[in-house]
């Protein structure tokens, strides 16, 4: 069994590896202002970012889902790691040597199975791209140099070639300590009849890499007439690899498509690599699969959805090209960006039209001009004989719905005038009311059903109205006064010790009205108090998270730690008005509860018993008048 991580390497890669970093790799962050980054959340579909991340406390929380946590849970969430496999992950990157309690390290036996599977493929990528240099590689470098890719090319894209006989891989990555099992649940080898098998042989590699730029499966090119296999051969379905998840060359097009807010989408593994060396470096593809919803999640993380994103898809001018385009627009809607097409003169893609007509065609071709929508209207169109009134009725019962879906209006209203020129319908106003009408219908049916207009959603998240999302949770209510200033305390204390301690350690969580603030505030109590906070604020809220008593508590931790202090000077006087807030509500409260029991007592109290309860309520009303004179001076 694996042993345990030493606490220390833990803390060392929680202090070492910047949390920023980390989530770049997996969606664009913009600032937030008050030293936070936002994003949009890669744990739920999302339309406006709700993700923040705080970079000098190492913790992320989105205020959509309330998925939060530090580096190491973000790692966990998004790759499904465990919490061994997401340590060693990051330990690996930083170059961090991890010592583990139980039993000295056994590279062979204690990693997790994800850090295998990935390991597996580094190296059989690196295995093949070897080969490529070889003699019975020779036909892989003559397919590459026919359509345009020297040896630099190949090297910068980690072509490969694996060999044609049966077990070449399969023994090498036993030589390096990969179990028969290991390797089979890789994808890299298959059951033979005396053992495992490479599952590719004789063919062109090309290596894919997940959006952290981890090999996680392959492509492999046929090239030999004798081979009956397909003309491309990808990795199964495994643990690491799912091909309705992973985009060819998003490793090296996503800070380019997150600068440009631009993304080209074309077909094969040779097209990516003509656009992104004719300068197109945005360029992506699927891998034997359509372009679906799980591919468009990675691309609106990636151009967060601005109103100027474009996503531009290639496809060949075939019968085929076109029900791949007409498939993408039925996708269309889930992006916030534009979506257009681009067909090749003579239908040829992009690694045809490089050879043909150099790199600035390529460039050309991968300007946006033609809507996507535009095209899939024409392609409905030229199915009906709009010769007749039957015709045209049916064409335009199919195509209006099309044109409803264009969010923009005075586009929807355009299009609409040009649908009905296109069908040669004369009554221009009848087509756009037919649009206005069913666009109405969608909104109507949007705003009623799913998960509810964005607005709301955040109201819920935060808690600013109806009941708590978390489950189990009391209400909470920011309208409320007393809610919002208490909230305003613990984010203080949280992100802002020094500003709040010693002074806030003296409060107790019944000072605390709502139950989820009373249980965060005993957190920091039980982590040492916001006075450990002062000097090592991380370490502070690692321990003040480990402390909470459970994932709802701890997750409260985490969006207090992030979520903007609601002032724009943060300083001793905003504490002090916060601190003295919360207490002098908390001495109003029990004012009214010594009130209320001396006039349950009435004439039955004794004179010692009305004597103390009397000088209790003095007391009180003394202390919330200095407060009220004096503020946090009082304290």
């Amino acid at each position: 069994m694996a042993g345990r991580i030493n606490d220390d390497d833990v803390k060392a890669v929680r202090d070492t590896v910047p949390i920023d970093s980390v989530v770049s790799e997996y969606l664009q962050l913009r600032n937030a202002g008050g030293g936070n980054l936002k994003g949009l959340c890669p744990f739920h579909d999302e339309k406006s970012p709700s993700f923040q991340v705080s970079p000098s406390k190492g913790l992320f929380h989105c205020f959509g889902c309330q998925e939060g946590g530090d580096t190491i849970t973000f790692v966990m969430k998004v790759d499904h790691l465990s919490f061994s496999e997401a340590v060693e992950r990051l330990a690996a990157q930083a170059g961090i040597t991890l010592r583990y309690e139980e039993g000295g390290y056994n590279p062979a036996h204690q990693r997790g199975e994800r850090i295998r599977l990935v390991e597996a493929h580094r190296i059989a990528a690196q295995y093949y791209t070897e080969q490529l240099d070889g003699a019975e590689a020779e036909i892989g470098r003559k397919f590459l140099a026919e359509r345009g890719f020297d040896q630099a090319a190949a090297q910068h894209f980690g072509v490969g070639y694996s060999p044609a006989g049966w077990d070449h891989l399969t023994r090498y990555l036993r030589g390096k300590g990969f179990s028969d099992k290991e390797l089979l649940l890789s994808g890299l080898s298959q059951e033979g009849r005396r053992g495992p098998i490479d599952r590719f042989r004789g063919r062109l590699m090309w290596p894919i890499r997940d959006i952290s730029g981890d090999v996680v499966g392959f492509g492999a090119r046929k090239l030999r007439d004798d081979d009956n296999g397909p003309k491309y051969l990808n990795t199964p379905e495994t643990a690491i690899y799912r091909k309705s998840q992973v985009l060819y060359g998003i490793d090296l097009a996503k800070k380019e498509i997150a600068k440009s807010s631009r993304a080209v989408v074309v077909e094969g593994y040779t097209d990516v690599m003509a656009c992104h060396l004719a300068g197109v470096t945005t360029a992506i593809a699927t891998c034997g699969t359509a372009f679906g919803g799980d591919h468009i999640k990675i691309l609106r993380r990636l151009l967060m959805d601005n109103g100027s994103a474009k996503v531009i898809f290639t496809f060949d001018g075939d019968a085929a090209g076109q029900k791949a385009a007409l498939r993408a627009f039925e996708d269309d809607q889930k992006f916030a960006a534009e979506t257009f097409i681009a067909v090749a003169p003579d239908g040829m893609d992009p690694c045809d039209l490089r050879l043909a007509k150099g790199d600035e065609a390529v460039r050309e071709l991968a300007e946006p001009r033609n809507q996507l929508f535009e095209f899939a209207i024409r392609q409905i169109v030229k199915n009906y004989d709009l010769e007749t009134p039957v015709g045209r009725a049916a064409a335009l019962d199919e195509a209006a719905p099309i044109v409803a879906r264009i969010k923009n209006s005075a586009s929807q209203h355009e299009v609409a005038v040009q649908l009905a020129g296109l069908l040669g319908i004369l009554d221009t106003q009848f087509v756009v009311r037919r649009v206005s009408q069913l666009a109405r219908w969608a909104r109507e049916r949007g705003s009623g059903g799913g998960q509810g207009p964005a607005p709301a959603r955040q109201a819920q998240a935060y808690g600013t109205a109806g009941p708590s999302p978390r489950p189990g949770g009391p209400a909470l209510n920011l309208r409320s006064p007393a809610h919002r200033t208490e909230r305003e305390l613990l984010k203080l204390a949280l992100q802002h010790p020094e500003l709040v301690s010693p002074a806030f350690d003296a409060y107790g969580a019944d000072e605390f009205t709502a139950p989820p603030y009373a249980a965060v505030r005993q957190a920091i109590a039980d982590a040492g108090g916001a006075e450990y906070g002062v000097p090592d604020a991380p370490a502070y809220l690692a321990r003040v998270r480990e402390a909470a008593p459970d994932d709802a508590v701890r997750a409260m931790v985490t969006e207090l730690a992030v979520e903007a202090v609601h002032s724009r000077t943060v300083d001793e006087g905003y504490a002090g008005v916060q601190l003295v807030q919360v207490r002098l509500r908390a001495v109003d409260r029990r004012i009214r509860e010594v009130q209320g029991t001396f006039a349950r007592l009435g004439a039955h109290a004794g004179a010692e018993q009305a004597a103390a309860v009397q000088n209790e309520l003095w007391v009180l009303q003394q202390y919330a008048q200095s407060l009220r004179n004096r503020g946090a001076d009082a304290l």
